[in-house]
């Protein structure tokens, strides 16, 4: 039995809450940076060929299957007198913040295969580290808050840090490396992520009655998720959605220097409006969610997303740029607020069906699927190349703002159409609780074998 004095000190009270929730501020200020920055950092800036940024793009997919699951399989299986998420944040931090600066510290000199060969290798290492403290950073979350209510307030303090983490990283980023390079930069993100990730992580007393069940081995944890129809459902088209996020992130500095004429403090400028005007938009979306159940405001969101990338075709300079942003926001606002909400409920109902919650194989398979966004971006980079002639920033060719257009406006209406296509695929009886059995939920039961449930519904 646990104990009042062995409960998660995290588990109540608004400092709790705030600290815990510190951490999400912590992981996305470096990976804000990284995702909105890479590309122009090594294509743009240092000229390396789109061919090869993709193709180490493409390598880093493959990598991340293997590394993402991993992370989660191994961080269920994990038992120590510190818990079992923990060991792995705090060992995990000192990798996230030095590889961090090496992947913007690329020495002179490096070209074509070496400067390949740089950004695939700290490329790989980064988002090993990243997988390693984000996957165990939110598997924490349903562990240290069982309360519905608890966790609602969670994720809106998460969701509250996380803007701040964008308006951070996009707003100041260019200033940063305008004024002091993108070494500089990286190194003062690092240090920030290291301070609040440790002022996060190490208030926390994981919850030790959640490491006594018996963790399942590798081919059931495995079984059980790939047999799981919704999640899977779900998961592809929310990764179509995150594919148009990252393909917005990664080419809007292209965008604002081809299309709208503008670099530096003006493309600050333009990112900190739209991200400013995804706070009230956010707003919007929770009585949305209020309003409609998690699925049909999961669908509604990404119709109104589609919606949302349409001014992108006639934004030419800063006043259309703003205002072409200020309605991509509320796009955003519905991207950022409703998916967890449904893949929450999904986790769910696949843990009233199994009779077991692995919120850390879950969360590793889920963030595998989402950034298999990144191979899209980078594919629709070599297309727009192509297309229009794109190579680098050394060779723009003759139509470098048609290419961008391309990349922030084409791209993303026709992904956000199959993201809302695949949506359609799911009921409402999808992502239904089942009912308590005669008896109350209390009732004796025999036990689950999660790996001979039908968990998967029939998808027709």
């Amino acid at each position: 039995m646990v104990t009042e004095k062995t409960t998660p000190a995290v588990a109540g009270g608004r400092a709790g809450i705030f600290g815990y929730s510190l951490g999400n501020l912590a992981i996305m200020l470096p990976s804000t940076a990284f995702s909105l920055f890479y590309s122009f950092y090594y294509i743009d800036t240092l000229g390396l060929p789109v061919a090869m940024y993709t193709l180490a793009r493409s390598i880093y997919v493959v990598w991340d299957a293997a590394v993402q699951p991993l992370s989660g399989y191994l961080s269920d299986r994990t038992r120590t007198r510190w818990g079992r998420r923990r060991p792995w944040i705090i060992v995990g931090i000192p990798f996230y913040a030095g590889l961090f600066i090496l992947l913007y510290s690329v020495p002179d000199g490096l070209v074509d295969w070496g400067l390949f060969g740089w950004f695939l290798a700290f490329q790989l290492l980064f988002e090993t580290s990243m997988a390693i403290v984000s996957v165990n950073y939110l598997a924490l979350y349903p562990e240290l808050f069982t309360d519905p209510a608890k966790r609602a307030r969670v994720s809106v303090v998460q969701q509250a840090f996380y803007i701040v983490a964008l308006l951070v990283g996009t707003a100041v980023t260019p200033i940063l490396y305008d004024s002091i390079g993108f070494s500089g930069m990286a190194l003062i993100y690092a240090i920030a992520f290291v301070v609040l990730m440790l002022v996060s992580i190490l208030p926390i007393r994981e919850n030790p009655a959640a490491s006594l069940e018996e963790p399942l081995r590798i081919r059931q944890a495995f079984t059980v998720t790939l047999r799981n129809g919704p999640f899977w459902v779900f998961n592809i088209s929310w990764m179509l959605a995150s594919a148009v996020l990252g393909l917005i992130s990664a080419s809007i500095a292209f965008f604002a220097k081809y299309v709208l004429g503008i670099e530096g403090a003006m493309v600050s400028v333009l990112l900190l409006t739209t991200f400013v005007a995804v706070i009230p938009t956010s707003v919007l979306w929770y009585f949305v969610v209020r309003r409609w159940a998690p699925l049909r405001s999961y669908q509604i969101s990404i119709a109104v997303f589609a919606l949302s990338v349409l001014p992108m075709f006639f934004a030419r300079d800063l006043v259309s740029g703003l205002v072409a942003g200020a309605v991509l926001a509320v796009g955003l606002g519905g991207h950022f607020v409703v998916p967890v909400i449904l893949q929450a409920q999904i986790i769910d109902v696949d843990a009233a069906r199994t009779g077991r919650r692995r919120e850390g194989i879950f969360t590793a398979v889920s963030n595998f699927v989402v950034r298999c966004s990144a191979l899209v971006t980078a594919v629709a980079f070599l297309i727009a190349g192509g297309l229009y002639g794109y190579v680098s920033g050394e060779e723009p060719g003759q139509h470098p703002a048609d290419a961008f257009i391309f990349l922030t406006s084409t791209v993303p209406l026709v992904l956000l159409i199959l993201s809302f296509g695949v949506a359609l695929l799911l009921r409402p009886t999808h992502v239904a609780l089942p009912e308590a059995p005669e008896g109350g939920p209390d009732a004796d039961q025999p036990d689950a074998d999660p790996t001979a449930l039908p968990v998967t519904p029939d998808l027709r």
